[in-house]
Order: C-alpha cells, then sequence, then structure tokens
C-alpha cells in the first residue's frame, strides 16, 4: 500500500513540475528589439517600444565598434518609462558597427547594428519658385544636412490643377527642377525629398517631403479651397450697397434723371434758342457776333387811296411802296425801336409822285 502512494505522490510532483516548466516559457519575457536610425547625420535615435510600452525602465547602453559601453544621457519617454534613447554620432561614425544593450536587474538585452542605410536626412528648406526669362518654371531648394551636397540626391512630386501626383528624380548635388512652358492658367503644386545617394553609401530611407510650393491659379474646383473665406462676404456687402444705392437714387428721383435726360421747357422770357440749354460761358459767347455792322430798317407804307386827289395834271395816282430807308441813322445795336406806323398824307404822295 505505502509502495503505491509514493508512486501516485512521484506522479504528481513530475507532472506539476512539467506544468510548471511549460507556463515558465509562455509567460517567461520577450526580448526587447532594438531599432536604430541616423538622423541628419547628428545623432542616432534608437528605440524599444516597437511592440508597445515596456512594463519596466531599462538601462540603455551603446558602443561604436571597440570603443566603450557609454549610458544614455538623453531618454525618450512615454507616460514616464524609457521607450528610447538619443545619442550624438559623427557622419563618419555610420560606417562602424553600432552595439546596444538593455539592462534591467539581471535582464540584458545586446544588439549589434548596421547604420550605413538607416540614415534619414531632414527635408530641403527654403523652395521657392521663379518664372524664368526663357518662360520656363524654375523651383529651388536648400539642402540641411551635414552631408557634402554631391552625397545627397532628390526626388520631386509635382501636380497641375491638384490632379494625381507626379515623380522625378532629381541627380545627386542639383538643388533645382524645372517645368517647360508652364500654362498661366494652371496651379502648379511641387514638393521635394532628399536622401544618401549610392555613390556615398546610400540610405533605404527617404526624408519627409518639404513644405509645398505653389505657383499659378486655375479656376478649377480646387479653388474652393483656396478661396479666401472673406470672398464671400465682400461679394454680398458689396451688391447689398449697389441695391441701397440704387433705391436712394430713384427716392430722389436722381437716377431717373441720369439714364432719361428730361428735356427743357422754354421760357416765355427766352428770346435766344441758346438759353433753353445750360452752356458754358464760353460756347454761350461764340453765338454773338463778333464784328458791328450798321442796321437799315425797313419801313411798310400803308395803302393811300387817291381817289379823293388829283394831280396837277389831271391824272390820279394811287401809290403803294415799300421802302428802304437808309439815310436815317439808327442806331445798329437798338433793333427794337419803334417805326411810324402813321399813314402818309395826300400831301407827301404828291411830292413823292413829282
Amino acid at each position: 500500500m505505502r509502495v503505491y502512494i509514493l508512486f501516485l505522490f512521484a506522479m504528481m510532483s513530475t507532472r506539476l513540475l512539467l506544468l510548471l516548466y511549460l507556463t515558465g516559457h509562455v509567460f517567461a519575457k520577450k526580448s526587447q528589439d532594438v531599432d536604430c536610425l541616423v538622423v541628419n547625420l547628428d545623432y542616432v535615435s534608437c528605440k524599444w517600444n516597437k511592440t508597445g510600452t515596456p512594463e519596466v525602465n531599462y538601462t540603455f547602453y551603446s558602443k561604436l565598434g571597440n570603443d566603450q559601453w557609454k549610458i544614455c544621457n538623453h531618454y525618450l519617454t512615454e507616460n514616464n518609462v524609457n521607450i528610447g534613447c538619443n545619442q550624438q554620432v559623427d557622419s563618419g561614425d555610420r560606417f562602424k558597427t553600432f552595439r546596444t544593450r538593455l539592462t534591467n536587474g539581471s535582464e540584458n538585452f545586446e544588439k549589434g547594428h548596421e547604420l550605413k542605410k538607416q540614415v534619414k536626412l531632414n527635408p530641403p528648406t527654403n523652395l521657392t519658385v521663379l518664372n524664368g526669362s526663357d518662360f520656363n518654371l524654375w523651383f529651388y531648394w536648400n539642402h540641411t544636412s551635414p552631408a557634402p551636397l554631391h552625397c545627397v540626391e532628390g526626388e520631386v512630386r509635382f501636380r497641375t490643377n491638384n490632379n494625381n501626383w507626379d515623380f522625378s528624380k532629381v541627380s545627386a548635388g542639383i538643388q533645382k527642377y524645372c517645368i517647360n512652358l508652364p500654362s498661366s492658367s494652371s496651379r502648379y503644386e511641387l514638393q521635394v525629398r532628399n536622401r544618401i545617394d549610392d555613390s556615398c553609401g546610400e540610405s533605404i530611407f527617404w526624408s519627409d517631403w518639404s513644405e509645398p510650393v505653389v505657383w499659378g491659379s486655375n479656376n478649377s474646383t480646387y479653388s474652393k479651397d483656396l478661396m479666401s473665406p472673406w470672398t464671400p462676404v465682400i461679394y454680398l456687402v458689396g451688391v447689398i450697397s449697389f441695391i441701397l444705392l440704387a433705391m436712394l437714387l430713384m427716392h430722389h428721383e436722381r437716377l431717373r434723371i441720369i439714364l432719361v435726360p428730361v428735356v427743357p421747357k422754354p421760357s416765355p422770357f427766352l428770346h435766344n434758342i441758346e438759353d433753353w440749354f445750360q452752356f458754358s460761358k464760353g460756347l454761350k459767347d461764340n453765338f454773338k457776333p463778333d464784328y458791328n455792322e450798321r442796321a437799315c430798317p425797313v419801313r411798310e407804307y400803308n395803302y393811300v387811296s387817291q381817289s379823293d386827289v388829283v394831280s396837277s395834271d389831271g391824272s390820279t395816282c394811287s401809290v403803294t411802296t415799300d421802302q428802304t430807308d437808309c439815310s436815317i441813322e439808327h442806331d445798329p445795336e437798338d433793333l427794337s425801336a419803334p417805326f411810324p406806323s402813321n399813314p402818309v398824307s395826300s400831301e407827301e404822295v404828291q411830292k413823292a409822285s413829282v
């Protein structure tokens, strides 16, 4: 009986140890994977939060080649937990093997990195656009990395009127791009990014795209986004102001006078037709004669019957005549002087017929 009990106890102990061994592998902490990237050839940025924020704060060490281990002086944190570290390096250090170590108590995670292809530059700056004398559109920019200019290649992307992007490579050492014969009615938008050229140890990482630079205008659908929010307000205020001005002019009958001029009504006191209109003084003077001429008044004699008047030789004389008397001195300017209208006596007729 004792032997049977001891056998059962041994079997249970074996199963318990096997269970603890299996669960130990399941709940064991995974090794922290560290990823490093050389930023603009200024420093190395290493992070170990790819699978999530660590549960503990690790201490970070790094070294280049056969150098001594250096502790991190600038940690990157998330919720007060260390998730990365930035270490200063020289531009030529990316060709050396870079080793990292994470420690937490008795835990140690060590890894080696080849940094030659792990370089990410800053995006280009100071993008400008110029419509050249050759009628082409020229774009210019500047690199900000410490790498030699001949080691930096570029790539541009541009689009017209918010259409799809077109991509084009720019050779190392060149900081400009040309669009031939652009249309003045179209809108051009361009961005640039760069990376280390293969002649200096090509990197697999491109920089971020630069800020866009825009040239030209267009009245297509994108104009809604570019229209100033004040433009509709200005149009509305202009229309309302025009309507109010028109109502005010119509109320004071000014608009009717402007559109349909009123024909002047002649006054009975005006003797000259030019007085009907509002001529200027200089124009009115042109109607006045610039010379003096002696006036010659005309007199009309009334018909005189000579039935009762007999001439000395027995004949009768009847005179009806219009005569012009130019021997009478008369003021040529005084045209309104009355003329005598009394009938001529028979004696005067006889004298005139002699």
